[in-house]
Protein backbone atom coordinates (compact mmCIF):
# COMPACT_ATOMS: atom_id res chain seq x y z
CA UNK A 1 0.00 0.00 0.00
CA UNK A 2 3.13 2.32 0.60
CA UNK A 3 3.92 1.61 -3.46
CA UNK A 4 3.51 4.53 -5.10
CA UNK A 5 1.31 3.26 -7.95
CA UNK A 6 -0.42 1.12 -5.76
CA UNK A 7 -3.51 3.30 -6.38
CA UNK A 8 -3.24 3.16 -9.94
CA UNK A 9 -5.61 0.36 -10.73
CA UNK A 10 -8.14 1.53 -7.80
CA UNK A 11 -10.56 -1.24 -8.28
CA UNK A 12 -7.87 -3.85 -7.35
CA UNK A 13 -6.30 -1.47 -4.36
CA UNK A 14 -9.47 -1.26 -2.74
CA UNK A 15 -10.05 -5.24 -3.16
CA UNK A 16 -5.97 -5.18 -1.21
CA UNK A 17 -7.42 -2.80 1.38
CA UNK A 18 -11.04 -4.72 2.09
CA UNK A 19 -8.72 -8.03 1.98
CA UNK A 20 -6.13 -6.02 4.70
CA UNK A 21 -9.00 -5.19 6.79
CA UNK A 22 -10.95 -8.60 6.98
CA UNK A 23 -7.26 -10.18 8.24
CA UNK A 24 -7.18 -6.91 10.64
CA UNK A 25 -9.79 -7.69 12.05
CA UNK A 26 -9.07 -11.27 12.72
CA UNK A 27 -5.62 -10.95 13.92
CA UNK A 28 -6.07 -7.96 15.96
CA UNK A 29 -8.17 -9.56 18.71
CA UNK A 30 -5.53 -12.34 19.08
CA UNK A 31 -2.70 -9.69 19.55
CA UNK A 32 -4.54 -8.15 22.10
CA UNK A 33 -5.80 -11.31 23.86
CA UNK A 34 -2.15 -12.15 24.06
CA UNK A 35 -1.19 -9.16 25.49
CA UNK A 36 -3.50 -9.32 27.91
CA UNK A 37 -2.65 -12.39 28.81
CA UNK A 38 0.74 -11.45 29.49
CA UNK A 39 -0.16 -8.48 31.09
CA UNK A 40 -2.66 -10.26 33.74
CA UNK A 41 0.70 -12.97 34.38
CA UNK A 42 2.41 -10.32 34.96
CA UNK A 43 0.20 -8.70 37.57
CA UNK A 44 -0.34 -12.11 39.10
CA UNK A 45 3.32 -12.19 39.69
CA UNK A 46 3.31 -8.91 41.79
CA UNK A 47 -0.34 -9.77 43.96
CA UNK A 48 0.00 -11.07 47.23
CA UNK A 49 -3.45 -12.73 48.83
CA UNK A 50 -3.94 -9.57 51.08
CA UNK A 51 -4.42 -7.34 47.80
CA UNK A 52 -8.47 -8.34 47.88
CA UNK A 53 -9.54 -5.73 46.02
CA UNK A 54 -6.68 -5.74 43.10
CA UNK A 55 -7.36 -9.78 43.32
CA UNK A 56 -11.34 -9.07 42.63
CA UNK A 57 -9.88 -7.20 39.25
CA UNK A 58 -7.57 -9.09 38.28
CA UNK A 59 -10.71 -11.95 38.27
CA UNK A 60 -12.87 -9.74 36.29
CA UNK A 61 -10.02 -9.08 33.44
CA UNK A 62 -9.76 -12.84 33.61
CA UNK A 63 -13.29 -13.52 32.54
CA UNK A 64 -13.32 -11.36 30.19
CA UNK A 65 -10.02 -12.79 28.81
CA UNK A 66 -11.85 -16.09 29.00
CA UNK A 67 -14.95 -14.58 26.79
CA UNK A 68 -12.48 -13.47 24.08
CA UNK A 69 -10.41 -16.42 23.73
CA UNK A 70 -13.74 -18.22 23.22
CA UNK A 71 -14.78 -15.87 20.54
CA UNK A 72 -11.72 -16.31 19.00
CA UNK A 73 -11.80 -20.31 19.47
CA UNK A 74 -15.00 -20.11 17.29
CA UNK A 75 -13.46 -18.17 14.91
CA UNK A 76 -10.79 -20.56 14.39
CA UNK A 77 -13.69 -22.53 12.85
CA UNK A 78 -13.95 -20.89 9.87
CA UNK A 79 -11.06 -22.39 8.01
CA UNK A 80 -12.01 -22.74 4.78
CA UNK A 81 -10.87 -21.04 2.24
CA UNK A 82 -14.17 -19.39 1.34
CA UNK A 83 -15.01 -18.60 4.52
CA UNK A 84 -13.44 -15.33 4.68
CA UNK A 85 -15.39 -13.61 1.68
CA UNK A 86 -19.08 -11.98 1.04
CA UNK A 87 -21.90 -14.10 0.40
CA UNK A 88 -24.43 -14.05 -1.69
CA UNK A 89 -27.62 -14.82 -0.21
CA UNK A 90 -30.77 -16.03 -2.24
CA UNK A 91 -34.11 -16.08 -0.35
CA UNK A 92 -37.42 -17.91 -2.69
CA UNK A 93 -40.56 -18.86 -1.26
CA UNK A 94 -41.69 -21.87 -1.77
CA UNK A 95 -45.05 -23.91 -2.87
CA UNK A 96 -48.07 -21.64 -0.86
CA UNK A 97 -48.58 -18.81 -2.56
CA UNK A 98 -48.88 -16.05 -0.08
CA UNK A 99 -48.15 -17.53 2.55
CA UNK A 100 -44.57 -18.70 1.41
CA UNK A 101 -44.31 -15.01 0.00
CA UNK A 102 -45.26 -13.58 3.42
CA UNK A 103 -42.70 -16.22 5.44
CA UNK A 104 -40.06 -15.39 2.25
CA UNK A 105 -39.98 -11.22 3.50
CA UNK A 106 -39.90 -12.48 7.17
CA UNK A 107 -36.96 -14.67 6.76
CA UNK A 108 -35.35 -11.96 4.33
CA UNK A 109 -35.54 -9.32 6.92
CA UNK A 110 -34.51 -11.84 9.75
CA UNK A 111 -30.86 -11.84 7.84
CA UNK A 112 -30.61 -8.06 7.62
CA UNK A 113 -30.85 -7.35 10.66
CA UNK A 114 -28.79 -10.29 11.55
CA UNK A 115 -26.41 -8.68 9.26
CA UNK A 116 -26.67 -5.21 11.06
CA UNK A 117 -25.89 -6.79 14.37
CA UNK A 118 -22.52 -7.64 12.94
CA UNK A 119 -21.74 -4.69 11.33
CA UNK A 120 -22.08 -6.40 7.38
CA UNK A 121 -23.45 -4.19 4.61
CA UNK A 122 -25.92 -5.70 3.09
CA UNK A 123 -26.90 -4.80 -0.85
CA UNK A 124 -30.60 -5.82 -2.47
CA UNK A 125 -29.36 -7.45 -6.03
CA UNK A 126 -32.45 -8.73 -7.14
CA UNK A 127 -35.68 -8.19 -5.90
CA UNK A 128 -39.57 -9.98 -7.16
CA UNK A 129 -42.65 -8.61 -4.88
CA UNK A 130 -45.14 -11.70 -3.90
CA UNK A 131 -48.56 -10.98 -5.94
CA UNK A 132 -50.39 -10.15 -3.02
CA UNK A 133 -47.77 -9.68 -0.28
CA UNK A 134 -44.32 -10.71 0.74
CA UNK A 135 -41.93 -11.51 -1.58
CA UNK A 136 -41.47 -14.66 -4.27
CA UNK A 137 -37.45 -14.18 -4.18
CA UNK A 138 -34.72 -11.83 -3.50
CA UNK A 139 -30.69 -11.88 -3.87
CA UNK A 140 -28.68 -10.05 -1.22
CA UNK A 141 -24.85 -9.32 -1.53
CA UNK A 142 -23.59 -9.33 2.27
CA UNK A 143 -20.42 -7.88 2.77
CA UNK A 144 -18.08 -8.69 5.73
CA UNK A 145 -15.49 -10.14 7.22
CA UNK A 146 -16.15 -14.05 7.35
CA UNK A 147 -19.88 -13.25 6.25
CA UNK A 148 -19.83 -16.42 4.26
CA UNK A 149 -18.48 -18.47 6.96
CA UNK A 150 -21.41 -17.53 9.09
CA UNK A 151 -24.22 -17.37 6.58
CA UNK A 152 -23.16 -20.60 5.11
CA UNK A 153 -24.66 -22.64 8.01
CA UNK A 154 -28.14 -21.21 6.82
CA UNK A 155 -28.43 -22.83 3.20
CA UNK A 156 -31.40 -25.06 3.09
CA UNK A 157 -35.23 -25.30 3.93
CA UNK A 158 -36.95 -23.46 6.45
CA UNK A 159 -40.25 -24.36 7.65
CA UNK A 160 -42.73 -22.49 9.36
CA UNK A 161 -45.72 -22.86 10.97
CA UNK A 162 -48.78 -20.67 11.89
CA UNK A 163 -51.86 -19.28 12.25
CA UNK A 164 -52.36 -17.72 9.22
CA UNK A 165 -52.84 -13.43 9.17
CA UNK A 166 -54.30 -14.09 5.78
CA UNK A 167 -56.96 -17.24 6.24
CA UNK A 168 -59.91 -15.58 7.99
CA UNK A 169 -60.49 -18.95 9.27
CA UNK A 170 -57.57 -18.52 11.63
CA UNK A 171 -56.31 -22.24 10.65
CA UNK A 172 -53.02 -23.36 11.44
CA UNK A 173 -50.67 -23.21 7.73
CA UNK A 174 -47.62 -24.52 7.45
CA UNK A 175 -44.72 -22.79 4.80
CA UNK A 176 -41.87 -23.49 3.37
CA UNK A 177 -39.21 -21.07 1.99
CA UNK A 178 -35.18 -22.29 1.03
CA UNK A 179 -32.62 -20.11 1.20
CA UNK A 180 -29.07 -20.52 -0.87
CA UNK A 181 -25.67 -18.78 0.39
CA UNK A 182 -22.84 -19.09 -2.02
CA UNK A 183 -19.57 -16.69 -1.76
CA UNK A 184 -18.44 -13.97 -3.60
CA UNK A 185 -15.18 -14.63 -5.68
CA UNK A 186 -13.11 -12.01 -7.45
CA UNK A 187 -10.59 -14.36 -9.04
CA UNK A 188 -11.60 -17.90 -9.49
CA UNK A 189 -9.06 -19.61 -12.36
CA UNK A 190 -11.64 -22.63 -12.49
CA UNK A 191 -14.18 -20.41 -13.86
CA UNK A 192 -13.92 -18.98 -17.52
CA UNK A 193 -16.98 -17.04 -18.75
CA UNK A 194 -16.86 -16.81 -22.21
CA UNK A 195 -19.32 -13.83 -23.97
CA UNK A 196 -20.31 -16.17 -26.84
CA UNK A 197 -21.75 -18.29 -24.07
CA UNK A 198 -24.07 -15.52 -22.52
CA UNK A 199 -27.39 -14.44 -23.21
CA UNK A 200 -27.64 -10.97 -22.54
CA UNK A 201 -31.05 -9.63 -21.65
CA UNK A 202 -32.00 -6.28 -20.89
CA UNK A 203 -35.62 -5.24 -19.60
CA UNK A 204 -37.14 -2.20 -16.92
CA UNK A 205 -36.62 -2.94 -13.33
CA UNK A 206 -39.97 -3.38 -10.91
CA UNK A 207 -40.25 -2.60 -7.26
CA UNK A 208 -38.71 0.24 -5.21
CA UNK A 209 -35.90 2.39 -7.24
CA UNK A 210 -37.36 5.62 -8.12
CA UNK A 211 -38.60 7.03 -11.41
CA UNK A 212 -35.26 6.37 -13.50
CA UNK A 213 -35.44 2.66 -12.84
CA UNK A 214 -38.61 2.08 -13.55
CA UNK A 215 -38.29 4.27 -17.61
CA UNK A 216 -35.20 2.58 -18.87
CA UNK A 217 -34.17 -0.88 -19.82
CA UNK A 218 -31.59 -0.96 -16.90
CA UNK A 219 -32.36 -4.37 -15.27
CA UNK A 220 -29.81 -7.28 -16.64
CA UNK A 221 -30.67 -10.90 -17.00
CA UNK A 222 -27.70 -13.10 -17.60
CA UNK A 223 -28.10 -16.72 -18.96
CA UNK A 224 -25.08 -18.88 -18.91
CA UNK A 225 -25.69 -21.36 -21.69
CA UNK A 226 -23.37 -23.95 -21.15
CA UNK A 227 -24.52 -24.66 -17.81
CA UNK A 228 -28.03 -23.11 -18.25
CA UNK A 229 -27.69 -20.61 -14.66
CA UNK A 230 -29.81 -17.68 -15.31
CA UNK A 231 -29.05 -14.32 -12.84
CA UNK A 232 -29.95 -11.06 -12.64
CA UNK A 233 -29.57 -7.76 -11.53
CA UNK A 234 -31.89 -4.42 -11.22
CA UNK A 235 -30.66 -2.93 -8.49
CA UNK A 236 -28.16 0.27 -10.10
CA UNK A 237 -29.20 2.56 -11.81
CA UNK A 238 -27.34 1.49 -15.17
CA UNK A 239 -27.40 -0.71 -17.29
CA UNK A 240 -23.65 -1.36 -17.39
CA UNK A 241 -23.64 -1.19 -13.42
CA UNK A 242 -26.01 -4.31 -13.25
CA UNK A 243 -24.09 -6.37 -15.81
CA UNK A 244 -21.38 -5.74 -13.70
CA UNK A 245 -22.35 -6.72 -10.59
CA UNK A 246 -24.51 -9.85 -12.28
CA UNK A 247 -21.57 -11.18 -13.95
CA UNK A 248 -20.09 -11.06 -10.56
CA UNK A 249 -23.03 -13.14 -8.66
CA UNK A 250 -22.79 -15.81 -12.41
CA UNK A 251 -18.71 -15.94 -11.52
CA UNK A 252 -19.92 -17.05 -7.62
CA UNK A 253 -22.19 -19.53 -9.01
CA UNK A 254 -20.27 -21.25 -11.25
CA UNK A 255 -17.66 -21.55 -8.69
CA UNK A 256 -20.05 -23.10 -6.70
CA UNK A 257 -21.34 -25.91 -9.23
CA UNK A 258 -17.40 -26.79 -9.79
CA UNK A 259 -17.05 -27.13 -6.22
CA UNK A 260 -20.09 -29.42 -5.87
CA UNK A 261 -19.10 -31.43 -8.87
CA UNK A 262 -15.58 -31.85 -7.21
CA UNK A 263 -17.32 -32.63 -3.56
CA UNK A 264 -19.56 -35.34 -5.55
CA UNK A 265 -16.54 -37.07 -7.21
CA UNK A 266 -14.88 -36.85 -3.83
CA UNK A 267 -17.74 -38.75 -2.16
CA UNK A 268 -17.63 -40.88 -4.64
CA UNK A 269 -14.08 -41.97 -4.31
CA UNK A 270 -14.32 -42.38 -1.01
CA UNK A 271 -17.49 -43.70 -0.26
CA UNK A 272 -19.13 -41.68 1.75
CA UNK A 273 -22.32 -41.86 2.36
CA UNK A 274 -23.75 -38.22 4.04
CA UNK A 275 -27.46 -36.32 3.40
CA UNK A 276 -27.02 -33.55 1.46
CA UNK A 277 -27.95 -30.46 3.39
CA UNK A 278 -29.34 -28.28 0.40
CA UNK A 279 -32.96 -28.77 -0.41
CA UNK A 280 -33.50 -30.14 2.68
CA UNK A 281 -35.66 -28.79 5.82
CA UNK A 282 -33.07 -28.03 8.29
CA UNK A 283 -34.96 -25.59 10.79
CA UNK A 284 -38.43 -25.42 12.17
CA UNK A 285 -40.16 -22.21 13.34
CA UNK A 286 -43.14 -23.01 15.14
CA UNK A 287 -45.46 -20.29 16.48
CA UNK A 288 -48.59 -21.91 17.06
CA UNK A 289 -49.70 -23.90 19.22
CA UNK A 290 -46.62 -22.98 20.95
CA UNK A 291 -43.48 -20.72 20.06
CA UNK A 292 -40.48 -23.25 19.33
CA UNK A 293 -37.44 -22.49 16.76
CA UNK A 294 -35.25 -26.07 16.45
CA UNK A 295 -32.49 -26.40 14.19
CA UNK A 296 -32.77 -30.37 13.20
CA UNK A 297 -29.26 -30.59 12.15
CA UNK A 298 -27.43 -29.71 15.35
CA UNK A 299 -30.80 -30.46 17.84
CA UNK A 300 -30.21 -26.47 19.55
CA UNK A 301 -33.63 -25.13 20.16
CA UNK A 302 -35.22 -22.06 21.64
CA UNK A 303 -38.57 -20.95 22.79
CA UNK A 304 -37.66 -16.77 22.51
CA UNK A 305 -38.78 -17.17 18.44
CA UNK A 306 -39.30 -13.38 18.17
CA UNK A 307 -35.64 -12.95 19.23
CA UNK A 308 -34.78 -15.30 16.27
CA UNK A 309 -37.08 -13.51 13.98
CA UNK A 310 -35.40 -10.52 14.87
CA UNK A 311 -31.58 -11.87 14.20
CA UNK A 312 -30.70 -13.59 16.91
CA UNK A 313 -28.68 -16.32 15.15
CA UNK A 314 -25.63 -17.13 16.48
CA UNK A 315 -26.40 -19.98 18.93
CA UNK A 316 -27.79 -21.82 15.73
CA UNK A 317 -24.94 -20.89 13.29
CA UNK A 318 -22.30 -21.38 16.04
CA UNK A 319 -23.47 -25.11 16.81
CA UNK A 320 -23.71 -25.94 13.22
CA UNK A 321 -20.18 -24.51 12.70
CA UNK A 322 -18.88 -26.69 15.48
CA UNK A 323 -20.24 -29.99 14.25
CA UNK A 324 -19.27 -29.39 11.05
CA UNK A 325 -15.68 -29.17 11.87
CA UNK A 326 -15.97 -32.20 14.62
CA UNK A 327 -17.23 -34.34 11.60
CA UNK A 328 -14.50 -33.07 9.49
CA UNK A 329 -12.29 -33.99 12.13
CA UNK A 330 -13.13 -37.47 12.77
CA UNK A 331 -13.23 -38.05 8.86
CA UNK A 332 -9.82 -36.82 8.92
CA UNK A 333 -10.34 -33.67 7.31
CA UNK A 334 -9.93 -34.84 4.46
CA UNK A 335 -11.04 -32.21 1.51
CA UNK A 336 -11.72 -32.41 -2.28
Amino acid sequence: MTLPDFWDKPQESQQTVERLKAVRKVVDPWQAAFRSAQDLSELLGLLDENQEDSLKEMQAELIRLEKDVETLEFHRLLSDPLDSHNAIVSVNAGAGGTESCDWAEMLLRMYIRWSEQHGFKVQTIDYLAGEEAGIKSTTLLIEGAYAYGHLKAECGVHRLVRISPFDANKRRHTSFASIDVIAEVDDAPEVEIKESELRIDTYRAGGAGGQHVNKTSSAVRLTHLPSGIVVQCQNERSQHQNKEVAMKVLRARLYELYRKQREEEFKNFYGEKKDIAWGSQIRSYVFHPYTLVKDHRTLVETSNGQAVMDGDLDEFIHAYLKKSAKEKSSSGGKKP
